[in-house]
């Protein structure tokens, strides 16, 4: 069954939580710990959630989407080939 929401964006595959009755002191704590690490109270919740069942999980960055640098010899000598300035062109 394929469900459509109009003028929105399709729905995240995450499932959403509502959660009741959480002690004051916990939610202090909670918030604090946010603040500290400048994430949301969402994300904290998440990581420690996730932490809490299924272990530490990997915080997400830039270089999950984008892949990881791999040091490349021959492709270092290619730029630095590159970047050899031609003194007679500058003239």
């Amino acid at each position: 069954m394929q469900c459509y929401h109009v003028g929105m964006k399709k729905q995240a595959e995450a499932i959403q939580y509502t959660i009741r009755g959480v002690p004051r002191e916990v939610d202090s704590v909670l918030r604090r710990k946010a603040l500290q690490r400048k994430q949301s109270l969402n994300q904290l919740i998440i990581e420690e959630l996730s932490a809490a069942t299924v272990g530490q999980q990997r915080r997400a960055d830039f270089s999950d989407l984008l892949g990881r640098w791999i040091p490349d010899p021959a492709f270092d000598e290619i730029l630095a080939a590159q970047r050899q300035i031609d003194e007679d062109k500058w003239k």
